[in-house]
């Protein structure tokens, strides 16, 4: 690169739906003055999805550019106490960017395990005194303040580098069925260790305190640096600080919404103080679709959708679950007031930023990642970037989109709207065993086309099998998929033909 390398801020956010930015929905229920000053300022993707409808999965194809069912998590997400997801030794966004000289720095949920030293056999007998591995600051980052996982997990306490902040002591024991805790409307968060004077609702502020106090000291130095500020909001407990409460004008989630837009703007206003905002990438995104938390029906009595014209949810193999926002700003590169209608996926970043060095990525780094730098450029590719794009549900079921066909292996959502894998027995058994849907014209999902087109389902099947055997969907060599021992993808991945 001929000019200075460039600062990267990347801001996720957790169970933000596409709905929930006026950017994206003009009839939204309330606006989001700052998200919108970024999109407008640099480039809105219309087409972009996260590679898991929930949240750890995703975390973990955005660090590493590599599909998050490779890994030994085959379905689901993880607590707080489960090990570590990242494999040790695998290049992530961080360790890249490090190589290049760029300093690093996590704030907020990390959510991707981390190896605690155990101190018996219950899951939370923890030795909190020893350091925590496998988390950001083995997998590249220079230094972390957060927490363990979403911010109704624990052990409810702050990390340090590899260092529990304040031990947690004392314990949240849930109500009478040993769940969940409830504090206000929507304020809910499982039982568990937790340390003394942890409050919920100062996290968020908290670590976008952190992001802007290392934005300032960074900016003193010559070095370019790179923050990953995953945000614990709008997840639950949603509880929106006092000075949020009531803004949106509708429900706390909606007062949430506004509190992560406000911290962006913050984030946003440090960059123009400090003088450096010309040449910082700010990428704002989220980990999956809204969550039914949000309370879909009560937030519809105001007229909002939090996923917008997309069908279904936050753990949906529908388009509800994983098309999200993407909003980047770079104005040294990026000409403001950008559309792009290109398919692009989360995993992406990895190989975006080896692009902008002009490297290739090792065969064994970023197998499902594609650079994005040919469209932040203003260039109009002749083809698609990205040959297809593998979609997963939270019970495991794999989708495939190449173009505007959208094949689905599942009879159901494979998540939590309906049709239910199991509270809804009766009505899919008398649904075909797949869904291929034409986005071009259906983009809700509303006409299974299963049934018209054998050779396209054919089709996107063999290439989803060739893209699941070679361990990569990229050109390259193959590499293996992790082959977590009775809990391996041949087991999750159902679909009606033989594959001996």
């Amino acid at each position: 690169m001929n000019t200075p390398a460039p600062n990267l801020i990347y801001i996720l956010a957790d169970d933000m739906g596409i709905g929930d930015l006026s950017i994206y929905n003009q009839q939204s229920a309330w606006k989001t003055p700052h998200l919108d000053r970024l999109g407008y300022g640099g480039m809105r993707f219309d087409d972009a999805h996260s590679s898991s409808a929930v949240c750890t999965p995703s975390r973990y194809s955005i660090l590493t550019g590599r599909y998050n069912w490779r890994s030994w998590l085959k379905a689901g997400v993880l607590g707080g106490f489960n090990r570590a997801l990242i494999e040790p030794g695998r290049m992530t966004v961080a360790s890249y960017l490090k190589s290049k000289g760029y300093r690093t720095a996590c704030f907020g949920k990390w959510h991707l395990g981390f190896d605690w030293a155990k101190a018996g056999a219950p899951e939370y007998a923890v030795d909190y005194s020893k350091p925590v591995r496998g988390g950001p600051c083995d997998h590249g980052f220079d230094t972390y303040y957060g927490i363990a996982a979403s911010l109704d997990m624990p052990p409810y306490t702050f990390i340090q580098d590899d260092r529990v902040v304040v031990e947690p002591t004392l314990h949240d024991p849930g109500n009478d069925e040993g769940k969940v805790c409830f504090h206000e409307s929507k304020g809910i968060w499982r039982p568990g260790p937790k340390a003394p004077g942890f409050v919920h609702e100062d996290v968020l502020p908290t670590t976008t305190e952190k992001s802007l106090d290392y934005i300032e000291e960074a900016a003193k130095g010559d070095a370019p640096f790179f923050i990953y500020y995953p945000l614990t909001a709008p997840h639950t407990p949603i509880l929106p600080t006092a000075d949020f409460k009531g803004k949106s004008g509708t429900t706390e989630y909606g007062d949430f919404c506004l509190q992560v837009d406000h911290d962006v703007g913050l984030i946003l206003d440090k960059l123009d103080e400090l003088g450096i905002a010309d040449n910082t990438i700010v990428i704002f995104t989220s980990d999956n679709g809204a969550s039914p938390r949000a309370d879909f029906q009560e937030l519809g009595m105001f007229g909002h959708r939090p996923s917008y014209i997309y069908r279904g949810m936050k753990s949906d193999i529908y388009e509800g679950g994983h098309r999200v926002p993407l909003l980047i700003r770079w104005p040294e590169r990026i000409e403001a007031g950008q559309v792009s209608e290109e398919t692009v996926c989360l995993n992406d970043l990895l190989a975006t930023c080896a692009d902008l060095f002009g490297d290739t990525l090792p065969d064994e780094a970023g197998e499902d990642s594609v650079s994005n730098l040919p469209v932040w450029n203003g260039e109009a590719p002749d083809r698609s970037l990205r040959e297809a794009t593998v979609h997963h549900s939270i019970d495991g079921s794999f989708s495939i989109r190449r173009g505007d066909w959208k094949l689905e292996c599942c009879a159901g959502s494979g998540g939590w709207s309906y049709p239910h894998a199991k509270k809804d027995l009766e009505d899919l058994a008398k649904l075909p065993p797949m869904q291929l849907y034409d986005l071009s014209g259906d983009v809700r999902e509303r006409e299974n086309l299963i049934e018209k087109h054998p050779d396209q389902v054919r089709e996107l099947l063999d290439l989803l099998w060739q893209y699941v055997a070679s361990g990569r969907s990229t050109p390259g060599e193959p590499q293996q998929n992790h082959p977590e021992k009775g809990n391996s993808w041949e087991q999750l991945w159902w679909c009606p033909h033989d594959r001996t």
